[in-house]
């Protein structure tokens, strides 16, 4: 794996930790002053919606303009909204309303970094190197669930919210310095004289061409939709019996299952039968959820939640593979944007209703907000490992893993 791929990667995995910080810490701050998981919804779907929203106006930027300037954009204004945030709670405590603004400013600014550095790892890593280097982005990822949460939950036993947000702030700082190192060690590429309408309108062809990758994006939103109650359900159901200590601990330890993976396939890259460990691992996934919510246990909850996410890199890798190899890198941007947009839908619609639906399913069988969100999370996991196993029957999705034997 080359230098520049490698400084990209340290950035983004330093700034993973500072995001999963503040996710982690702003979620305990808002459900211990609201006791709603609805509450934690709300952020949730505030700090997603908008890369959704934004996620083709910004691949297609990504297909104009210097990436790398727009990753560092990305990055170093998303702090404002944390800014933000942190007035508002140095000012006493911070209000829902306010929290919700913060969260929403940051996101605007996150969505146009995703597009930008997924089409720049096709620019500076070798085809052969894709599986790879997708597993070490995993491994970066994961920081954000197994370093953050038990760092997050450490800091909030000895200080307060302002803490965790000082440092995700300080995050920026490096990561923006490292892609400007970056940067000037790459050669500007040629862009495109067309105009940003008629790149969009190439990308949707390319999608046209390419129907698997279409069925694969609309595949992947059913999934999401049933994924999402687990990422943000899982914090009402820990906190309703135990402290924030405890919920740091029992995500760190459920997300170095995803680590043990993702260096797994850093070193050794997935070769053949992609489409094939793409349903067995979301398959897994569905039936993790299930035993994830069954119970108040924390022994029962780790282990689950573990293998939950020991199987989600290899999803996220195959994903990642089949659309990296299926679509030159100078139209990747936009279309990294066009799919994120449709895969995205079905977490929007979960982070929308899920909170709710765990509120109304503990005040309906009066067992609480805690069980409401256990059992919800149960439901939606049964649902999704019978999604998964609708993934063999799909002939233009195989299709694209025959493009690259």
């Amino acid at each position: 794996m080359n230098k520049k791929f490698i400084l990209l990667w340290a950035g983004e995995f330093v700034s993973a930790i500072g995001s999963g910080l503040t996710s982690f810490g702003l979620g305990v701050y808002v459900f211990e002053r609201t006791k709603s998981a609805g509450a934690m919804a709300l952020v949730t779907l505030l700090a997603f919606l908008p890369s959704v929203i934004l996620g083709i106006p910004a691949g297609v930027l990504a297909d104009r303009y210097d990436r790398h300037l727009l990753m560092m954009l990305g990055d170093g204004c998303s702090a404002i909204g944390l800014f933000y945030i942190l007035i508002c709670v140095c000012n006493g405590n911070a209000k829902l309303w306010q929290i919700c603004i913060g969260v929403t400013i940051s996101s605007i600014f996150s969505a146009f970094l995703d597009p930008a550095y997924r089409a720049t790892i096709s620019d500076i890593v070798s085809p052969e190197d894709y599986t790879k280097a997708s597993g070490m982005v995993n491994i970066a990822g994961s920081s954000r669930y197994i370093i953050a949460p038990f760092l997050a939950g450490l800091i909030l036993s000895v200080w307060d919210i302002r803490v965790i947000l000082i440092f995700d702030i300080c995050t920026f700082v490096l990561t923006v310095i490292t892609i400007c190192y970056v940067r000037k060690s790459i050669e500007k590429s040629t862009k495109s004289e067309a105009s940003a309408l008629e790149q969009l309108k190439e990308g949707f062809m390319i999608l046209k061409e390419k129907k698997g990758i279409t069925v694969l994006a609309i595949y992947t939103a059913a999934i999401s939709l049933f994924m999402g109650f687990i990422q943000v359900l899982s914090e009402p159901m820990i906190l309703s019996y135990t402290n924030s200590k405890t919920l740091g601990i029992c995500e760190t330890f459920c997300a170095m299952g995803m680590l043990v993976s993702s260096i797994f396939i850093g070193i050794k890259a997935i070769k053949k039968n992609h489409v094939k460990i793409l349903g067995i691992s979301l398959f897994t996934c569905g039936i993790m959820m299930v035993f994830f919510g069954l119970t108040e246990s924390i022994a029962f909850t780790m282990a689950s939640g573990f293998v939950f996410f020991l199987m989600l890199p290899y999803a996220n890798t195959v994903l990642d593979y089949l659309l990296r190899t299926n679509v030159e890198s100078k139209s990747q941007g936009r279309v990294w944007g066009i799919v994120g947009v449709i895969s995205q839908l079905g977490s929007i619609i979960s982070y929308a209703c899920c909170g709710v639906i765990a509120d109304l399913v503990g005040k309906t069988f009066d067992v609480g907000v805690g069980r409401g969100a256990g059992y919800s999370i149960v439901a939606a996991g049964v649902i999704m490992a019978l999604i998964a196993l609708c993934l063999f029957l799909m002939k233009s999705v195989k299709a694209l893993e025959h493009v690259n034997q």
